[in-house]
């Protein structure tokens, strides 16, 4: 049985609609999976990247396309209020829920599903209040160790390459998106394409580096 790592950021719509989307596209497959937050904004900043809502035309069709792919896939989503927002609040909150980095499906779907299916404002501190409330807390979120705990997963992510939210790895190998669950699946169900040159010679070649 293989092993699935899920890295998520609450503020992600495609790491809800991917986390929703997990056991119907990999049904009949023997897996486990670990559900491990890490922010986002760092990972971007690390790599030298602006999130898709920080660009203007690009957030338009990032809000237009998870809509449509909730609505393809029979996924319920309502945009936030406020998008983006501060998911600090919510991903410490997840993290109170468990001893390590990695929390449950349950803690999971409960602070994906208050964001992304109610179409409210997240950041309320009354709707921070009530979802801390529906979620059995074995640590305190404003403590340093979860907070810590946040820096280490993302800072292990980084060093593993994630570069973005969701990534499912396996293996040691990343498969990152929503449209990344189809090559997931094949390579869980033993596709040998995996282990031949195109997954592993396609970043091999140079690249135009302009001055």
């Amino acid at each position: 049985m293989k092993h699935i790592t899920f890295y998520l950021d609450f503020i992600s719509p495609y790491a809800y609609l991917a986390f929703e989307h997990l056991p119907q596209a990999l049904e009949g497959l023997s897996y486990s999976v670990a559900y491990r937050p890490v922010l986002f904004g760092a990972l971007l900043k690390h790599h030298g990247q602006l999130g898709p809502a920080e660009i203007p035309a690009k957030r338009s069709w990032t809000y237009r396309h998870v809509l449509w792919l909730g609505r393809a896939h029979g996924i319920p989503i309502r945009m936030p209020a406020t998008h983006p927002f501060n998911p600090l609040p919510h991903l410490r909150l997840a993290l109170a829920t468990s001893t390590d980095g990695d929390i449950n499906r349950h803690a999971a779907e409960t602070v994906l599903r208050d964001v992304w299916r109610t179409g409210a404002e997240p950041g309320d501190a009354a709707r921070l209040a009530a979802l801390a409330a529906q979620l059995r807390q074995m640590r305190d979120p404003a403590g340093a160790a979860v907070k810590a705990q946040l820096k280490k997963n993302t800072d292990e992510a980084i060093a593993r390459g994630v570069f973005g939210v969701p990534t499912c790895e396996v293996d040691g190998r990343l498969f990152w998106g929503f449209d990344g669950l189809g090559m997931l699946r094949a390579y869980l169900a033993g596709d040998a394409w995996f282990d031949g040159a195109e997954w592993t010679g396609a970043d091999q070649r140079p690249s135009l580096h302009r001055k």
